[in-house]
């Protein structure tokens, strides 16, 4: 992934801590140009150049060092780091997913945070731990359908507990092409939950 940025310095010494400052990476991560004198200071160029899947392992790695937890990454990233995927596993992965995978997720979006600063490209990351998520995603997968053969059969409908916006998105998408059902979310915040509705003809 390539940055530039342009900016003024007060002084050519000052250019590398300006930029710092500006882009909230360390210096060695980032290459300075002076352009020209003004009456305000120094027109600089800033260029970053650095691997997004790799930031992010270090970053993830970091933290699990910090917590003493052994561990296992693995990284991918996909149509030049559009898409990037992170695989953790270790002997806590219980303590890494927490209750109702509330750490994981906080994780996530702290990979995220650090993602969106070094790009301003949208980039899809994804974490997950000892594969919660895809055993989660199969769980919801079925129980979008029992429900929906449920509503189709009774005519009621039902309102699922109260899941993150990762979990409703593979509901909706699940019953996205039934016939005879369709899905709203109701509520808001933590409390946002699916309903699974039957269709009036």
């Amino acid at each position: 992934m390539q940055k530039k940025i342009d900016f003024t310095a007060p002084s050519a010494d000052l250019a590398m801590e300006t930029a710092v400052q500006k882009l909230h990476i360390a210096s060695d991560k980032i290459y300075i140009n002076v352009l020209g004198e003004t009456a305000e200071g120094v027109n600089c160029e800033a260029l970053i150049d650095l691997n997004l899947t790799l930031e992010g392992k270090k970053y993830l790695e970091g933290i699990l060092k910090a917590l003493g937890i052994g561990y296992q990454i693995e990284a991918r990233s996909i149509n030049g780091e559009e898409q990037i995927y992170y695989m953790i596993d270790s002997y806590e992965n219980s303590l890494l997913i927490g209750v109702k995978g509330k750490t994981l997720e906080a994780l996530q979006i702290l990979l995220r945070n650090l993602i969106s600063i070094y790009s301003k490209d949208h980039v899809i990351t994804s974490l997950d731990v000892g594969g919660y998520k895809s055993n989660r995603a199969r769980q919801l997968e079925i129980l979008a359908t029992k429900t929906a053969k449920e509503v189709v059969k009774t005519k009621v409908a039902v309102k699922l507990q109260h899941m993150n916006s990762y979990e409703r998105r593979i509901i909706h998408e699940k019953l996205s092409d039934w016939r005879d059902v369709y899905t709203e979310s109701e509520g808001e915040g933590e409390n946002r939950a699916i309903v699974v509705k039957p269709k009036t003809k």
